[in-house]
């Protein structure tokens, strides 16, 4: 364990410790307060039946339990570890820091112990594969690389393990964001759109919780912006470290931009980096996730590395992921579309029209901008979940939309709606599942959500 990490969990001994949520990615962090003596009250709204075998380990370790409906209720601590999934204005969080108690999180204590550089990625859309895009280059580089926060393992309990010749390359959720008072060394935004508004007030509390992954950078570090997104450029005056763009419109100040097929490297003169035809993942958002995970390696990984990984890496799971081709047809899997700016990516992926499979949990965004998008790309559309009538209506009333054109279909059952598509699917055609809609009116996650599609299509 390192200095940094023994020092944090020993300042935590014989303290009264509450952790909210004691879901997979808290464990850890319970186990390591344990092991220091801290006394720890671990809060669930799982009744005890519901408990996994693990948490009542714990139990057995000296765990204190508080569960039920109402587990947020009279929690007295010195510190308090919130999970991402409850947002901190939440009344009982709010009464807890008017008591004294100290409001942190898991990742929060990550980047107080972390030895080595972090980078972070945040964004309404591409996180996950520019964040794997950049751990993919680093490792191709020789660096050993650690990949946590929102995807893979708690990297917590792996800080003492790590070096500060590592790199920590980490996904961050706009709900892990909103109370951090830490910014790792190289921020990356890969753009913003209206998402989550379910759970945050309003697209403002959205935004400023996106912010917190740079505001508290220094002027050492390096923030990685969209040049082409109006809200991510207009971050540009409040970065107090170095500002890298990436555009493929137009030549940023500092950064790197697409220009006739080619990422170039702004300077004088410019530097040829990669062939956009050297990209082995389909569709022009994903050249805009390798050009921000060019920026977010500069200095880290040399040209050479980057074009290994573009010439040679597959993609990652529910992202425009190829499932089948059964009698010339082509099954793609893009559950991670869970907002409408997802999924006209996806759609902008096919030099052809599809056949769309959309809907799901209502997440209350705007569904306007994607009506027009899905009358140009799509030839058949299959609406399932609460969203259909919002995204048949988005179509409907779309400037470019003539009646029958797409060919708009309803099913209720998710899985007939994938049996739907495929029967009106030729050879030649491309089936698409990418839902511009949560999962949870039907599924725990978007991965279960993908599994569900996959398993059918294997099933045709």
């Amino acid at each position: 364990m390192n200095e940094r990490m023994e020092r944090y969990f020993e300042a935590l001994r014989g303290k009264r410790v509450a952790v909210l949520g004691l879901g997979v990615s808290n464990r850890p962090l319970v186990r390591l307060l344990l092991a220091h003596g801290a006394n720890v009250l671990g809060c669930d709204m799982a009744q005890r039946d519901q408990l996994e075998p693990e948490v009542l380990e714990l139990e057995q370790q000296g765990l204190q339990l508080q569960l039920g409906q109402n587990y947020l209720e009279n929690v007295t601590a010195d510190v308090v570890f919130r999970t991402p999934g409850l947002h901190p204005n939440r009344p009982q969080l709010v009464d807890m820091r008017r008591r004294g108690m100290v409001m942190t999180s898991e990742m929060e204590a990550f980047f107080q112990v972390c030895p080595c550089t972090i980078i972070a990625v945040t964004g309404s859309d591409g996180k996950t594969t520019t964040t794997t895009l950049i751990a993919e280059i680093l490792k191709q580089a020789g660096r050993t690389v650690w990949v946590g926060g929102n995807i893979g393992q708690p990297l917590l309990p792996k800080a003492g393990e790590m070096s500060p010749a590592d790199v920590a390359v980490v996904e961050l959720s706009s709900f892990q964001l909103m109370d951090m008072k830490h910014s790792p060394q190289v921020a990356v935004l890969t753009n913003l759109a209206p998402n989550h508004l379910d759970v945050h007030k309003d697209m403002e509390e959205y935004v400023a919780a996106k912010e917190n992954i740079y505001l508290h950078q220094t002027s050492g570090d390096t923030v990685v912006l969209n040049r082409d997104n109006a809200i991510t450029h207009s971050f540009v005056p409040k970065a107090k470290g170095t500002v890298l763009e990436f555009s493929r419109r137009t030549r940023p100040q500092r950064g790197v931009y697409l220009e006739n097929g080619v990422i170039w490297r702004c300077g004088e003169p410019p530097e040829k980096i990669l062939e956009q035809s050297e990209i082995f993942l389909p569709g022009i958002h994903n050249v805009e996730n390798y050009m921000a995970a060019i920026c977010a390696v500069e200095g880290l990984a040399s040209d050479e590395d980057i074009r290994h990984v573009a010439r040679n890496f597959g993609g990652v799971e529910h992202r425009i992921e190829l499932v089948r081709v059964k009698d010339g047809v082509k099954f793609y899997n893009d559950s991670i579309a869970s907002s409408p700016s997802r999924t006209r990516a996806g759609l902008r992926s096919f030099d052809q029209k599809i056949i769309l499979i959309a809907g799901g949990y209502d997440k209350h965004i705007p569904y306007d901008d994607l009506g027009p998008e899905i009358v140009d790309h799509v030839k058949t559309l299959v609406l399932t979940g609460a969203t259909a009538p919002k995204i048949r209506a988005a179509v409907e009333q779309a400037a470019n939309y003539v009646p029958g054109s797409p060919e708009i279909l309803e099913e209720a059952d998710f899985y007939e709606a994938i049996r739907t598509a495929a029967r009106a699917a030729q050879s030649g055609d491309v089936v698409m599942l990418s839902p511009a809609s949560a999962s949870f009116d039907h599924f725990r996650n978007f991965m279960v959500r993908g599994n569900a599609f996959k398993q059918t299509v294997m099933e045709l």
